[in-house]
């Protein structure tokens, strides 16, 4: 194998597949990116068994053929070689090193078998459709922050994609939940995935579906199975398996009858958080919020440094129901106020039960957060 492949395109495709590579090297394979050179395109996969990343990117060269080299190690090298270099690839038989060199540079790679690098098929996947990058962005965007971390509760490590309702009226949803706090955002539903069925995203496919998102695409195709999803995104092919598992049925824990309504903007109100939490450097202590007529006192309390307390008044407030007192973890807070741009629904009906959070400028999301004693 031998061939010569432009720097910045290697290294924009090697952006997209070596976090996917299995660095832990449980199975060293799994630690190495798949190279294939054939005609004028060299492809590159990276598989960790569970998602698999394929892309595909210009070349040019006499001899065609194929080899895996460490993924981790590859980026690296081509990362810090200077822009608009060309990178010359040389594999003379099977078990030798891969010879790369760029201007006067020269390094040799270890390379493993071919026939060990593991294909993960993605089988029958009946259902295809199309959605707008910005579409696919807002949905991940709104509701990854509540990906749950608790590996004993699978089902939550990741997102919720479904479609909810029936005809004209059905939305595709998308809702991650950690037991704190829920996210729940809906968009029109694409042609083609009206009769989808529910399917759970992991948390790493959402990460690397988030890079590809931002390198221009206009659209992603998207075709899914009850066991295994796909992205087609310009030159690059994500495939992954799915979450085995039932989501929880999170309408259930959605308040109707909250009737205390605050309306406060958004910077206002953030900046506000922010400053009263830094007095404490435990990140589970709860931040209390205390409201009377169109006036919000944010308040905390630190043991080693006392109170910090700040008002917000009728310039930044709107609150006309009966007084109220409710604890929330700061870092909640600042997680569902991050996704927000002007003014910052809540809607509350005592200071025990949960609490609905809106984006006023943004209705098709919904967030709940439980509250905390204070």
């Amino acid at each position: 194998m031998k061939f010569t492949v432009d720097r910045t395109l290697l290294q924009r495709a090697l952006a997209h597949i070596h976090s996917v590579a299995e660095k832990r090297n449980t199975i060293p394979i799994l630690a190495n990116v798949l190279l294939n050179f054939e005609g004028s395109t060299l492809r590159l996969t990276a598989t960790d068994m569970e998602i698999a990343v394929v892309e595909e990117i210009a070349a040019e060269g006499p001899t065609p053929g194929s080899t895996t080299v460490p993924a981790s190690v590859l980026f690296e090298i081509v990362r810090k070689l200077p822009d608009g270099i060309s990178i010359e690839f040389n594999h003379p038989e099977s078990d030798a090193p891969l010879k790369l060199q760029a201007g006067r540079y020269a390094t040799n790679l270890n390379v493993l078998p071919v026939d060990d690098f593991p294909a993960m098929v993605a089988g029958d996947l009946p259902h295809r459709f199309v959605v707008p990058a910005a579409t696919l962005k807002g949905l991940i965007d709104r509701t990854k922050f509540a990906i749950s971390t608790e590996e004993t509760r699978y089902y939550l490590n990741g997102i919720y994609f479904h479609v909810a309702g029936s005809g004209p009226a059905s939305t595709l949803r998308a809702v991650a939940t950690d037991g704190h706090r829920l996210a729940r955002v809906e968009a029109d539903v694409p042609a083609g995935a009206e009769n989808m069925p529910g399917v759970i995203i992991p948390r790493k496919t959402i990460g690397e579906l988030r890079k590809l998102l931002d390198e221009g695409a206009a659209d992603i195709e998207i075709s899914l199975s009850e066991t295994r999803i796909q992205f087609g995104a310009g030159p690059v092919l994500l495939t992954s398996k799915l979450i085995d598992g039932t989501f929880p049925e999170y309408e259930r824990v959605i308040p109707k009858g909250n009737d205390r309504l605050l309306r406060v903007g958004k910077k206002d109100f953030a900046a506000s958080v922010a400053r009263v939490a830094a007095i404490s450097t435990e990140r589970s202590r709860p931040i209390k919020l205390s409201l009377t007529t169109n006036l919000l006192t944010l308040s905390a309390i630190s043991p080693d440094q006392g109170v910090a307390q700040e008002e917000l008044d009728e310039n930044t407030v709107t609150y006309d129901a009966p007084p109220i007192e409710i604890g929330f973890q700061a870092r909640y807070l600042t997680d569902i106020t991050d996704q927000i741009d002007v003014e910052v629904e809540f809607a509350f009906a005592d200071s025990a039960a949960p609490t609905l959070v809106r984006d006023t400028g943004f209705p098709s999301a919904l967030y709940v957060l439980m509250p905390m004693r204070v």
